[in-house]
């Protein structure tokens, strides 16, 4: 089973920023996505940046949602320690990294 997401945010580059009701947060690069179906409406930053946490998972409001299984499975996870910190300075600096 899958924790439910609680809190969802759009950030700079196509990537969202995640919460989960279990406590653990992650971010989600949808680039991948954009060129496919109804994704392709959130190229437009201001439709991408109207995301929105609808029951268990993410939305917007131009009709596109994500599994949320995906989601949690997809996210790269805020980790404890050294390697969570090194995580998210990567991330917020939006270095190039591989997992």
């Amino acid at each position: 089973m899958y924790p439910s997401i609680k809190e969802v945010a759009a950030c700079d580059d196509y990537i969202l920023s995640v919460s989960f009701e279990n406590g653990e947060k992650g971010r989600l690069d949808i680039k991948p996505m954009l060129d496919f179906g109804i994704f392709r409406r959130l190229k437009d930053d201001e439709t991408f940046r109207r995301v929105r946490v609808s029951f268990d998972t993410i939305q917007w409001d131009c009709g596109a949602d994500l599994d949320p299984e995906y989601v949690y499975k997809k996210c790269v996870k805020s980790g404890s320690g050294f390697a969570g910190f090194v995580l998210s300075l990567f991330l917020r600096l939006q270095l190039p990294y591989s997992v």
